[in-house]
């Protein structure tokens, strides 16, 4: 039995998030095994980094998935290219060691939330950007960023109230970057809970307009998710890399 990797980009405004759901093929874990499936004849599942969810997109996903196929990665690569919509693309396929796993051998992702911060018109970016006119305090969400690096409970950041297993995660770095008419806010971590770079990103946006503290963040670690800021909404959201 053969284990490819695959290495994935998709826009995901029309599709239900990553993961195979039970009531809908309009998934890109279940458009992604429906088409390998039908190019390798036979049942394929894959495995993927991590779920993003409905509307989120990724320009660095990774999967593996396993086959007995003799066809090449090559041709399997070609083929995909063929057949997936144009909203999901195959950078490269390859051959990988058995012992890969997509998700459980990653160390590090890393997330960028665009945020147009201006009040003209968003209508070319409007997918891939939230819209948020008001004026920000970018030095404030710096200082909260920083609050934020490092291994804390990050339980109040998780959209998963229910959660039972650990809700600890280390931020290596949280960078908040003016870019025109774009706010970027771009973080890196071992690992993200249900949800967590939205409401991290509601949480610095409402630092941004005056309405939680900088100082305000250390009393979250550990705390109830009422307490953190709003979700932010899909669209702003990417998964840029994955680190192995």
């Amino acid at each position: 039995m053969r284990n490819l990797r695959l290495d994935i980009c998709y826009d995901g405004t029309r599709y239900q998030g990553w993961q195979r759901l039970p009531n809908t093929p309009n998934t890109i874990q279940g458009k992604l095994e429906a088409t390998l499936s039908r190019i390798l004849g036979e049942p394929i599942e894959i495995t993927g980094s991590g779920r993003t969810d409905a509307g989120v997109h990724a320009k660095g996903q990774v999967a593996n998935f396993h086959c007995s196929s003799h066809m090449s990665a090559e041709e399997i690569l070609c083929a995909l290219r063929r057949y997936l919509p144009e909203d999901i693309g195959i950078y490269s396929c390859r051959d990988v060691s058995e012992r890969f796993h997509a998700r459980l051998n990653a160390r590090e992702k890393t997330y960028c939330y665009r945020i147009w911060n201006s009040t003209a018109p968003c209508v070319f970016e409007r997918r891939y950007a939230t819209v948020f006119p008001e004026q920000l305090n970018l030095t404030a969400m710096r200082c909260a960023a920083e609050h934020l690096v490092g291994e804390h409970d990050f339980s109040a950041f998780c959209a998963n109230t229910k959660m039972k297993k650990s809700t600890v995660r280390y931020i290596r770095s949280l960078d908040i970057a003016r870019q025109g008419d774009e706010v970027h806010i771009t973080v890196t971590g071992n690992g993200f809970l249900h949800g967590m770079v939205r409401i991290l990103t509601g949480t610095l946006l409402e630092v941004g307009t005056g309405n939680r503290s900088p100082e305000s963040i250390p009393a979250l670690f550990g705390a109830k998710r009422a307490e953190s800021g709003f979700k932010a909404p899909p669209e702003g959201l990417c998964l840029m890399e994955v680190f192995y």
